[in-house]
């Protein structure tokens, strides 16, 4: 292995989405990651998104560089060996409902007890505490409690959700984050291991900004403005004359007289309201109409280029067919490929970052069920004809 994490050990103990893709961060630079699912069930990720020749293709990224086990940890025999292995470990991620690893005797205080350097990374919709912590929680909850349903859509629509995962997305690059600091309190200050709640919903409330900043001070609230900004202006997607769309911004002054200047309407830039963002989103309608007028009568080749030339911000409305084809996503090797057991090479998002000295990578995609059963039991001194006999038993898999 390679990556600054080479050496750490993590124990994936998590389902659907956060604390799969948390493990999956760690296991890109390096940490050693053990899966833990159901010895007949496995993670429910496997049954989510689309198949080939009956192979989930979600799974092969989201598992990827991890070891998997299957292993039933409600049977006591079950918790026996996921104590052993957290003898071993340095993190561990779980979403259990509150209170179901303490029943069976593999809560914080009974793993501390045997590794006090153990980092515990708890993700569940709502915490370990409060009215809602023993509440089935998901993503799209956080998604409408936030907030973000409420600001996302068309005026006059409804609230919008994602479609996909965007909380448990923002909520598995957080509980990484949250990992890494324990892991640097332990290992760099000489601290304790610690027990980490993060719920799915804190994240993307932290994401969406100063809502609570601005109900708060000016019993303000934000409302839905389709593609638009309360903030700054123009600030669209717009069509082009071949059907294809782009997409501007404009958050800097100087981007937005770029803008108007381009387009062939610079006397607005000396008007007072222009100062501002928020000035030029109070008169969205009128530069939108002159940005989309121009737009209209160009390909979106021609748009991009003139923007570049001018120096102004754009970005074609892309989907995955053109993604994966953009001279910059190419040249960040932002979408690599890995050689995978089932499909020989497959094409999925790199590693999240680059770093010039410790560099993460993709060791292998995601593997089948219990794939790894009987070489992680068998380093843990479990002999071959106790782990048939466990396996019989359906402790695990």
């Amino acid at each position: 292995m390679s990556g600054p994490l080479h050496g750490v050990r993590v124990l994936d103990v998590s389902t659907v989405l956060a604390g799969p893709l948390a493990c999956q961060i760690l296991g890109d630079y390096g940490a050693d990651v053990i899966k833990i699912e159901h010895p007949t069930k496995g993670d429910s990720m496997r049954g989510h998104g689309h198949v080939k020749d009956g192979v989930p293709l979600w799974w092969k990224m989201v598992s990827r560089n991890k070891r998997t086990v299957g292993l039933y940890i409600g049977d006591p025999d079950g918790a026996e060996i996921f104590r052993a292995l957290v003898r071993e470990a340095d993190v561990m991620v779980e979403n259990f409902r509150p209170g179901t690893l303490e029943r069976w005797g593999v809560g914080y205080e009974d793993l501390r007890a045997i590794n006090p350097g153990v980092i515990m990374v708890r993700i569940t919709g709502f915490g370990q505490s409060g009215p809602y912590a023993s509440r089935p929680g998901f993503g799209t909850l956080a998604e409408s409690m936030s907030g973000f349903a409420a600001i996302t859509g068309d005026p006059d629509g409804p609230p919008t959700l994602p479609p996909f995962g965007l909380a448990d997305s923002i909520c598995g690059m957080a509980a990484a984050s949250a990992a890494l600091m324990a892991l640097y309190h332990r290992d760099a200050r000489g601290g304790a291991g610690q027990q980490i709640d993060l719920s799915i919903l804190e994240p993307i409330v932290t994401a969406l900004g100063p809502q609570v900043l601005m109900w708060d001070q000016l019993k303000l609230l934000q409302t839905r403005t389709g593609n638009r900004s309360e903030n700054n202006a123009p600030r669209n997607v717009y069509k082009t004359k071949d059907g294809r769309w782009v997409a501007i911004s404009t958050s800097a002054n100087t981007i937005a007289e770029r803008v108007m200047r381009l387009v062939e309407h610079p006397e607005v830039i000396d008007e007072p309201w222009f100062a501002t963002g928020k000035g030029r989103a109070e008169h969205g309608d009128l530069l939108d109409t002159y940005v989309a007028d121009w737009i209209a009568e160009r390909t979106r080749d021609d748009v991009m280029e003139a923007f570049e030339a001018a120096e102004a911000a754009i970005a074609p409305v892309y989907d995955a067919s053109e993604l994966v084809e953009d001279p910059q996503v190419r040249a960040l090797e932002m979408i690599t490929t890995v050689d995978d057991e089932d499909f020989g090479p497959l094409k999925m998002q790199n590693v999240l970052f680059r770093m010039s000295e410790t560099p993460g990578e993709i060791r292998h995609t995601g593997r089948a069920l219990g794939a790894d059963t009987d070489e992680v039991l068998g380093a843990l001194g479990i002999d071959g004809a106790r782990i048939a006999e466990l396996r019989e038993r359906g402790v695990v898999g």
